[in-house]
């Protein structure tokens, strides 16, 4: 039992339920994304057909969910039930496991840092393989509208980059009523219009790139990306160290709740 004396030491109340509550609701958190996963791969038939795992040539932003929920999940059990039942073990593997993750942040943001240029013909890259895969899956689909919306860009470095796509490329034998076009979260925006027109793009790269711009984002999205990062750079880097340091403060509460866990048993 918290709280219990044995010859001067005992285990702090504050910590132990602290920790308890803190990592809760990271534990319900991470069910709720694991959740939201399966049920997004099962609404898309991919549970009744695991290999369409792997089919997709791009990203399934359902990974997203999934990775993140499961680690949540796995960190907030435990530090939950660590801490709750004063078990040393699940303690010491929650201050590892956040260690690690701490260690791989800081050893990306490293890597990323000194091989810039690396990483952005990796993000080109990766770019281009979501842009080739944009028809074969609604939610990949859908996170390359977001982002290009947002952003207000097109393509990887331009509107051409559309050519990796077997719908949106302007080769001859492409039958498609999309062809040498471009998604419509690449055209610029009226605000007088309230209904969005899904087919602005439509054509839009047989026109002479001067016209072009009348009508589209012409900017890539890895430019624009870079500059977004320059403009927020210190939201940026607040955002990582506010949790860098929550990290190293779990991992100290962790610690010195398994420090006064074993003094108290060895007291016994």
């Amino acid at each position: 039992m918290s709280g219990n004396q044995y010859k001067g030491h005992e285990v702090s109340c504050c910590i132990k339920y602290f920790i308890f509550g803190f990592n809760i609701l990271f534990w319900l958190l991470g069910m709720a994304l694991v959740g939201i996963g399966l049920w997004a791969w099962s609404e898309k038939g991919v549970l009744s057909n695991i290999s369409s795992i792997t089919d997709l040539g791009g990203l399934d932003p359902v990974w997203l969910f999934m990775v993140v929920g499961g680690v949540m999940f796995i960190l907030g059990f435990a530090g939950c039930i660590g801490a709750l039942r004063e078990n040393t073990f699940l303690l010491k593997f929650f201050s590892v496991f956040l260690g690690i993750i701490f260690f791989l942040e800081l050893t990306t943001g490293v890597l990323a840092f000194v091989f810039k240029d690396w990483i952005k013909d990796q993000l080109n890259l990766f770019i281009n393989n979501n842009i080739r895969a944009y028809r074969d899956d609604i939610d990949l689909q859908n996170l390359i509208d977001f982002t290009q919306e947002y952003w207000e860009c097109c393509g990887a470095f331009g509107a051409d980059d559309w050519n990796l796509n077997i719908y949106f490329n302007c080769t001859d034998g492409n039958p498609s009523r999309e062809k040498c076009g471009v998604p419509f979260s690449c055209c610029t925006k009226d605000p007088a219009e309230d209904v969005i027109n899904t087919q602005c793009g439509y054509d839009i790269r047989a026109k002479p790139d001067s016209e072009q711009k009348d009508y589209i984002n012409v900017k890539g999205c890895v430019p624009q990306f870079e500059k977004w990062l320059q403009d927020n750079l210190t939201l940026v880097a607040g955002i990582f160290i506010g949790v860098a340091l929550l990290q190293i403060f779990g991992i100290c509460l962790a610690q010195n709740l398994v420090s006064d866990i074993e003094a108290v048993r060895a007291s016994w």
